[in-house]
């Protein structure tokens, strides 16, 4: 298991207070942009060992009594049904899903708003839902000339032509379920009718990555770019920072370009000159106080660098991004000095696949391999068969494993397979009744009530929790589905299991 590197106490702690620092230094008031996943941040946990992936869920229970929450979604993300990819459900879902986990924790969702709404269908629904759910939603459509006509954007046919959403607590948290939900320009529509009411308030920016007190190539800033590829990401030194102090700082090219003209135009909004000299001042940013091991860290993030790009290469076989995503991930692995071997697990389920295909010399069938690194290091194997899928092979192996049960041991009772068997085929019309991971598990849950060697290894499925595995194929909807409810962080070739494109 990973190595704790990171304190998320420390972190917390600190965090919540530079947050109330920068409040009362705008008159109590201020609009802070999330960037980043709010809930279940399974990046940051990823390359910072002992992140809690809710930690900002845990650092706005500290700022309870102080904080309200406005949610941003671009409403063209809700007609495309673009996909949170770690979880597999729609932005749309994703709002939901955090409407529900804040509402959990006592904190005050005070409402959606549907940026660069442009009268799309698949909004008006949405929007119906959530207002019948007791949640306010608000449409603001694209500003033109945003962000670079000032003049525009701080007049009443700009940020006033937005709908002001009304708020009563010092802090106002403006966060969404991606890059791109339109969070800065609903920022700073509030802060234009804020001042337009007579109010002095202030913005700032919360951002884990990069993290701006560590090296610009300090692995953790690299896996930053590998994870944002497909934005177009880099980071760069902050020159602005530079200039204003003589003093080093990380920011990345958005930020970068977009500083002077923010700075502009919360000038204009204000009134009078920005408390802001760089990018860097915006952030509120103490991640970087908060590692505790950093060579835990550096290793961490190498791995997700190289996690990012077998995943851009099943992303570009699948038509959902283009080759320079690719190649702009495999260029971030050679700064770092590794190829995708460095992931034990790599070679490993290719070796797997090399076997059964030896094996089976003669027949037609397509060998897929799966392997795992289980907590201590040992590595676990399977490959497919007429049975079942390599990574349910995979998974049964890995189990077998930690609990002790010896290999030669079949745990699935025979009438469970042949009864999900027989289902697949002879009822539901499948082409296989070959069984994927999640019907697999269901096997096993069944087989466990009859099997005390089943209920072993049903046990040992949560010790498989962060767990490094790797397919020599894309998974299916069933394969993808199981291994994310396990929590493993799965990598695959891009490869097709099979002849045919459709795969459900």
């Amino acid at each position: 298991m990973s190595k704790q590197a990171f304190d998320s106490e420390k972190y917390v702690a600190e965090q919540s207070a530079s947050i109330l620092e920068r409040a009362a230094r705008f008159g109590n008031k201020l609009y802070i942009e999330f960037g980043g996943k709010l809930v279940c941040d399974m990046h940051a946990a990823r390359v910072l060992p002992g992140f809690d992936p809710n930690t900002k869920l845990h650092l706005l229970r500290a700022l309870k009594d102080q904080a309200e929450i406005i949610l941003c979604i671009h409403a063209g993300d809700i007609e495309r049904r673009k996909i949170r990819a770690d979880f597999g459900v729609t932005y749309d879902d994703d709002v939901l899903r955090l409407i529900d986990d804040l509402r959990e924790r006592d904190l005050p969702v005070t409402g959606v708003v549907f940026t660069r709404f442009e009268d799309q269908p698949a909004v008006r629904p949405f929007q119906r839902r959530l207002e019948r759910g007791g949640i306010r939603s608000y449409a603001h459509r694209s500003t033109p000339g945003y962000p670079t006509d000032v003049e525009l954007i701080v007049s009443d046919e700009g940020c006033g032509a937005n709908e002001w959403i009304e708020t009563s607590r010092p802090i106002v948290v403006v966060t969404g379920p991606g890059p791109g939900s339109g969070k800065m320009a609903t920022c700073l529509s509030q802060l234009y009718h804020e001042y337009r009411r007579g109010r002095s308030c202030g913005f700032a920016k919360f951002e884990t990555f990069p993290i701006w007190n560590l090296p610009l190539k300090h692995p953790v800033n690299v896996a930053y770019e590998a994870a944002t590829a497909d934005l177009g990401d880099v980071n760069m030194l902050d020159s602005f920072h530079l200039d204003a102090y003589g003093a080093s700082a990380v920011s990345y090219n958005r930020d970068m370009e977009v500083f002077p003209i923010l700075r502009r135009i919360l000038e204009r909004i204000a009134g009078r000159a920005s408390a802001y000299r760089s990018p860097t001042d915006m952030g509120v940013n103490r991640a970087g106080f908060a590692i505790a091991d950093d060579a835990a860290v550096r290793e961490a993030s190498m791995q997700e660098t190289i996690r990012r790009h077998l995943r851009a290469r099943c992303e570009f076989t699948l038509g959902l991004t283009e080759k320079e995503t690719v190649q702009r991930t495999e260029l971030l692995m050679n700064e770092l000095g590794v190829d995708d071997s460095y992931r034990r697990v790599v070679p490993a389920a290719r070796q797997a696949a090399q076997q059964a295909r030896e094996k089976g010399k003669g027949h037609e069938s397509i060998f897929c391999g799966a392997a795992m690194e289980l907590p201590e290091g040992q590595i676990a194997t399977g490959c497919n068969s007429p049975l079942m899928h390599a990574a349910s092979s995979l998974v049964l192996n890995a189990a077998k494993q930690l609990a002790g049960i010896p290999d030669s041991l079949h745990i699935l009772a025979p009438n469970v397979l042949e009864s999900v068997a027989t289902l697949k085929s002879g009822i539901f019309n499948g082409g296989t009744p070959s069984l994927d991971l999640e019907e697999t598990l269901i096997a096993l849950s069944v087989s466990a009530t009859l099997n005390p060697a089943a209920q072993m290894a049903m046990d040992a499925l949560k010790s498989l929790r962060d767990c490094e595995t790797h397919l020599t194929h894309l998974p299916t909807p069933g394969d993808e589905a199981g291994l994310r409810r396990l929590g493993v962080n799965v990598t695959s070739d891009p490869e097709f299991a099979g002849k045919n494109l459709f795969v459900d």
